[in-house]
């Protein structure tokens, strides 16, 4: 009853349907990718099966388990628990996994590189032979190149990055902001004035040689590599071989 009952829209199903339908008649190669926290059943399968059409959809609870593990000390991450969430999707059913997007790096929260490193990110980012470096810097670099790389093998049939995610930027984005009001609640918003500090993306920090976000982007670009020359994100067949908590290995 939850997905096919009196309680569902059906002409907003049936308009999904039509709408997928109809690109991909009219553009072969197009691709569709659906952003449903529902769990719809069929949602990437096609009309004529009575699914909604679309090629992808979204694996959202990635993004939201890693930043409940962060919260926690790495020793204490379940192995077993990170597994399930990579892998609890549909069969048949192609998802787009990602580390973060717009609900983490947005402002009220934090990157996946800030939630590793955190204000060391402004004075220890420097590569070897410019700068001094700390255990934080050194151990959250490795844990983000984990991250992403446990999220691309396990998380789904493609791969996506989110503005700075590929080389660690630090900062979230913040767009100008007035005072205003909640309209549901009433509850005051404070805005920023305006401001537009924090209205950007630094890629100048990924082609900096002295930083170490070239390194961070460089393992991105080796597992978009890696991927391209073995295909191990769309093999039909995924199996995890080993889940050991005690050792923290996957």
């Amino acid at each position: 009853d939850e997905y096919f009952g009196m309680n569902t829209d059906v002409d907003a199903v049936v308009y999904l349907q039509l709408v997928n339908n109809l690109l991909h008649d009219l553009f072969p190669n197009a691709i569709t990718i659906g952003e449903d926290v529902s769990g719809m059943p069929a949602f990437c399968r096609p009309w004529y099966e009575g699914g909604v059409g679309f090629d992808y959809r979204l694996n959202m609870a990635i993004a939201d388990k890693w930043i409940e593990v962060m919260k926690h000390s790495d020793y204490d991450w379940g192995m077993a628990d990170i597994t399930h969430t990579m892998t609890n999707r549909r069969y048949a059913e192609a998802c787009v996994g990602y580390a973060e997007s717009h609900d983490q790096a947005l402002v009220g929260d934090k990157t996946i590189a800030f939630w590793l490193m955190d204000k060391d990110m402004y004075d220890y980012m420097a590569a070897p032979g410019h700068g001094g470096s700390s255990p934080v810097i050194d151990r959250g670099i490795a844990l983000h190149k984990m991250i992403r790389l446990i999220t691309m093998a396990l998380g789904g049939e493609s791969y996506l990055n989110f503005m700075g995610n590929e080389f660690g930027h630090p900062e979230w984005i913040d767009f100008p902001r007035d005072d205003t009001y909640d309209p549901s609640t009433g509850a005051f918003v404070p805005g920023n004035g305006g401001s537009m500090e924090k209205c950007r993306r630094r890629w100048d920090l990924c082609d900096a040689e002295f930083l170490r976000y070239k390194f961070l982007a460089a393992f991105d670009r080796a597992m978009c590599h890696l991927d391209k020359a073995f295909g191990f994100m769309s093999a039909p067949h995924q199996w995890v071989s080993r889940k050991a908590m005690a050792a923290a290995v996957l």
